[in-house]
């Protein structure tokens, strides 16, 4: 994983009031909750006393209290109370869980994964705001995270993987494909044309007007495809551990205005995304190693730009961010 990075981790959704929500990521068993103010926190699993599943417990008075012996550990994971030496009893500073730093933006959980010192602000997906809907589905794939995001950044296999799909029309030339990264974004201008024989275009005899569509990916572990401004599909590859990752997928859109009737339509086209998202699961499953890195024994092209520029990007993101922790 790269250190020092917010990654998305959960659906808002599925963190609950007062309620815990007990999930591995980042190779990390943890629990999250929201308090009565709605403020979601986050935690390791085992109790500094003996060791206990913090996620077989319950939220009392917004601490999540032990299922062992009854200690309570406050959003910081500092423990508040231990019933065996009473109400008023003094709490070593030693009974302390590990805790996270989250913050929900865009209907995700993001948490901090790195030393809580000067936080960087969440950069968000360019363009989409609360004048979209839409409608989401998961799933979870056998693969290190860093495979299902070169997935979405691989411009060149839609006519094959995508056949009967987005796939279809036979476009298997890529001119380009144009590929810009700035703070911790890249950008993909896709230019998939019909081969009549011709060489394809190099990147620099690309223009961005003659594309269809842009892909934009932020590190380090989200992206969305910019189909056009009023319809968007976005995925987060939250990493579970390094052999397997779910992904969050939606498909947003508004240029249904009426709420029934939008509702209804981001409803209905998710099995068709569903659909796309399995045919890539087929594949990318069976890549080997399960994990990408920089150099691999890959034979790489000019349609290969973005995934590239991604492995030359997370390696340096891993060796400045190692750098910084140690």
């Amino acid at each position: 994983m790269i250190y020092n990075q917010w990654y998305i981790v959960l659906d808002s959704k599925e963190v609950k009031k007062e309620k815990i929500t007990a999930v591995k990521r980042l190779g990390k068993d943890l629990l999250f909750w929201r308090d009565n103010s709605n403020q979601i926190h986050c935690v390791e699993r085992r109790c500094a006393h003996r060791g206990a599943d913090l996620a077989l417990g319950k939220i009392v008075n917004d601490h999540v209290q032990c299922p062992f012996h009854g200690i309570e550990y406050d959003g910081s994971g500092r423990g508040v109370l231990i019933p065996s030496i009473g109400k008023n009893g003094m709490v070593r500073s030693n009974f302390k869980v590990k805790s996270y730093p989250v913050i929900e933006k865009g209907g995700f959980v993001f948490m901090w994964f790195g030393e809580e010192k000067d936080l960087p602000e969440i950069k968000w997906l360019e363009g989409i705001d609360e004048t979209f809907n839409y409608s989401s589905l998961t799933d979870i794939w056998p693969v290190h995270y860093s495979r299902s995001i070169e997935n979405q950044l691989d411009v060149s296999h839609l006519p094959f993987v995508h056949y009967n799909t987005i796939g279809r029309g036979g476009r298997t030339l890529v001119n380009g494909p144009i590929v810009e990264y700035k703070d911790g974004i890249i950008n993909v201008w896709v230019n998939n044309v019909v081969d009549n024989g011709q060489k394809p275009l190099k990147p620099e005899e690309v223009k961005k007007e003659d594309c269809i569509g842009r892909l934009q990916f932020i590190f380090p572990n989200y992206w969305q495809n910019i189909i056009n401004k009023d319809l968007r599909v976005v995925a987060a590859f939250v990493p579970i551990d390094d052999s397997n990752t779910i992904i969050y997928l939606r498909f947003y859109q508004r240029f249904l205005k009426v709420p029934l009737i939008r509702n209804l339509v981001t409803k209905i086209s998710m099995p068709f995304n569903k659909k796309i998202l399995n045919q890539d699961k087929r594949v990318v499953i069976t890549q080997r190693p399960i994990k990408s890195e920089l150099r691999m024994n890959e034979n790489l092209y000019q349609g290969d730009l973005p995934i590239i520029i991604y492995r030359r990007v997370r390696e340096e993101l891993k060796k400045s961010s190692k750098e910084v922790s140690e």
